[in-house]
């Protein structure tokens, strides 16, 4: 056994290609996210095998490689581009007498040094608590010692064992208290529902450019750069968009290939907005390489936190980056805006954009002329209680004609409330 050393920032990088798995990792984004978390990659090992070993996850000939890089490097840390069991982190530790790290473990480094706000602090803690939980065995000599001395003893409780009594108990605090926070952002929710103001959600792969858009559609002063998971904690501002009035625009954490599943639950509550969006714009990196993979892994996660079902226009971000290209808007066979072309550095195709929202947003938006008598009072009234009344004139036989615009669902909650049958009602085509 051997006591770990506090820090570890010269690493040397792992990355085995396995012949009988699909969807093996990319080992470039990898050391992308290694020199987010501020480590300095000063080796890589690479190879192949068909299948991870049981014990050591590479073999006997490859773990002698790893040493070896680890020596001549004089690394404090080896990161492995994959997800290891307990048993495999503590076996490999044990045999390189260094420090081990899998993917998972990399990507909640990231997200505790980049969390801000108290409600993403505790979201990342409960995911770091969740997977220690599993992994106390290791390393750590302590954690084998049984209590002892004068006023210890009696039930006998190792140190292993109080040390998973106070992670649950830790655990159960926390979530307690994000529960809180989730209230919180309920009530939100719903006074901004009851405002009539929709919430158009950026969502897409880390580094696609989320935040850049977000400060140049917003005038905003978001952190940006050119890393993975700049920012986590999610930003809303408040938008006006023509023949639509006020919006919502929220900027998320951005998704990776993988995203450990103990993230997506503990962000589950900033992820919920996603999914209360009228509107998603799924921000795309169109100079990647590995675009179509990571369109695919983002649409992965949508579906997993229950949003595959919301409306989404594809944002091309970066044309800036590609050989003479005209931003443009592209539609489906129905007319319908499916992609905008757009530069967030440059602004150019930002017009487009805006139009193609405004175009998506207003067909959950009913306009109508509706002729109102004496017995509609109530539904007149509950139009201008929504603010919906854009015009309203009146004619000699007691009539009333209104000018609405409004969400399709709060028209007919109106028409509800009222006791109004839609097909009973009077329309115009404009006013008279």
């Amino acid at each position: 056994m051997f006591e770990r050393p506090d820090v570890g920032e010269r690493a040397v990088l792992v990355n085995i290609d396995f012949t009988a798995h699909d969807g093996n990792e990319d080992p470039g984004e990898f050391r992308e996210l290694v020199i987010s978390a501020g480590v300095e990659p000063v080796g890589t090992v690479t190879g192949s095998r068909k299948q991870p070993s049981p014990r050591f996850f590479v073999g006997d000939g490859k773990l002698e490689e790893i040493r070896d890089a680890v020596a001549a490097a004089e690394a404090d840390v080896v990161l492995f581009n994959h997800s290891l069991s307990p048993s495999q982190e503590r076996n490999i530790e044990r045999e390189l007498q260094c420090r081990v790290l899998d993917r998972t473990g990399v990507i909640l480094d990231i997200f505790a040094q980049r969390a801000r706000t108290h409600e993403g602090k505790l979201q990342v803690e409960l995911a770091q608590l969740q997977h220690m939980s599993t992994r106390l065995v290791r390393g750590w000599t302590h954690l084998e010692r049984q209590k002892g001395g004068i006023g210890l003893r009696g039930p006998g409780e190792t140190q292993l064992e109080t040390d998973r009594r106070l992670l649950r108990e830790r655990i159960k605090s926390i979530n307690k208290r994000l529960e809180k926070v989730r209230r919180q952002r309920d009530q939100g929710r719903r006074a901004r529902v009851r405002a009539d103001l929709p919430t158009v959600s950026l969502v897409g792969y880390t580094n696609a450019g989320k935040s850049t858009l977000f400060n140049r559609i917003t005038s905003s002063d978001v952190y940006t750069a050119d890393q993975l998971f700049a920012t986590l904690d999610p930003t809303m501002r408040r938008l006006e968009l023509p023949d639509i009035g006020a919006v919502i625009l929220a900027d998320t954490v951005g998704f990776i290939r993988h995203l450990p599943h103990k993230l997506v639950e503990s962000f589950r509550a900033t992820l919920e907005e996603t999914n209360e969006a009228a509107l998603l714009l799924h921000v795309i990196d169109c100079h990647d390489e590995r675009r179509d993979d990571n369109i695919a892994q983002v649409e992965d996660v949508l579906a997993e936190i229950g949003a595959d079902d919301v409306p989404v226009l594809q944002v091309f971000n970066k044309t800036d980056l590609l050989d003479e290209f005209v931003p443009r808007v592209d539609r489906n066979q129905e007319g319908v805006p499916v992609r905008a072309w757009v530069s967030a550095v440059t602004g150019d195709g930002l017009q487009g954009l805006f139009d193609a929202v405004v175009e998506r947003l207003a067909q959950d938006v009913v306009h109508h002329f509706v002729v109102l008598g004496p017995a509609d009072g109530k539904f007149r009234a509950l139009l201008h209680e929504a603010g919906s009344v854009l015009s309203e004139s009146s004619r000699e036989t007691g009539e009333t004609i209104l000018e609405v615009r409004l969400q399709n669902r709060d028209w007919h909650q109106l028409l509800s409330r009222a006791g109004v049958r839609e097909d009973e009602l009077v329309f115009r085509a404009g006013c008279e």
